[in-house]
């Protein structure tokens, strides 16, 4: 059974406990959690997470799965923005063995169904939508389904770089130069090949970034309509 031919069902809050954590840069942490009662996710999908204080302030934030629905584990990547409650505490205090309230999967728009041609453009940390939906097509077997371009300032800056650039993900990088491709932001002409035959497109990153990667397909004649966007940042 493939993961598009699994019926949605409502999400209840539930448990996971982190068995693997890691810091890969000074601002972001990876999460691998066992989450009871887990459900089959989509790649694209996302869970809510819950942090609770003695005084019963709560507190919570949406992150995207970076596995796939086949890994017995579910994987984050977060962000630790400054005065961040949720992504400091994940860093900064969070621990192997530590209990976390989560609910999930969620989303059914910003959704990839492992079967329609794709393209991902994504930047930062809003790369970790296209993780899951590369590593959902390596485990298909159809890896020509998708194609990503992620975008960063530099490579050691770009969460899972070496993956992505393996599955032969495009890579732009806006302050240095990479394989003769001079420092800057991804253009039309950069975009347009990559749309031959592809139905649906997903763009995920900063408000910033979303509104360009939004823009440059739509000038590389991409119907507006098949855009899925996901956008991110600080939470008041």
């Amino acid at each position: 059974m493939s993961i598009e031919d699994v019926a949605p069902r409502t999400t209840a809050w539930t448990i996971g406990r982190i068995i693997e954590k890691q810091l890969p840069t000074p601002t972001t942490v990876r999460l691998r959690m066992h989450v009871e009662d887990r459900q089959r996710h989509w790649p694209g999908q996302h869970y809510l997470v819950r942090l609770r204080a003695p005084d019963d302030y709560v507190a919570q934030r949406s992150y995207s799965v970076a596995s796939d629905s086949e890994d017995p584990l579910v994987e984050f990547l977060v962000e630790k923005l400054p005065g961040g409650e949720v992504s400091e505490f994940l860093a900064d205090v969070a621990e192997v063995g530590d209990v976390l309230e989560l609910r999930g999967p969620i989303g059914r728009w910003f959704s990839w169904d492992v079967r329609t041609p794709a393209l991902c453009l994504v930047g930062g940390t809003g790369v970790v939508p296209a993780v899951a939906m590369t590593r959902a097509a390596r485990r298909a077997g159809r890896p020509e389904l998708l194609r990503v371009l992620a975008v960063a300032r530099s490579r050691e800056e770009l969460p899972y770089a070496d993956e992505l650039a393996r599955a032969g993900a495009s890579l732009a990088l806006t302050r240095v130069a990479l394989d003769g491709r001079p420092p800057g932001p991804p253009t039309a002409s950069e975009v347009a090949p990559l749309l031959a035959g592809v139905e649906i497109a997903f763009v995920c990153g900063s408000s910033r970034f979303a509104q360009l990667g939004e823009a440059l397909l739509m000038e590389s004649g991409f119907p507006v309509e098949k855009i899925r966007v996901e956008q991110f940042g600080a939470t008041g």
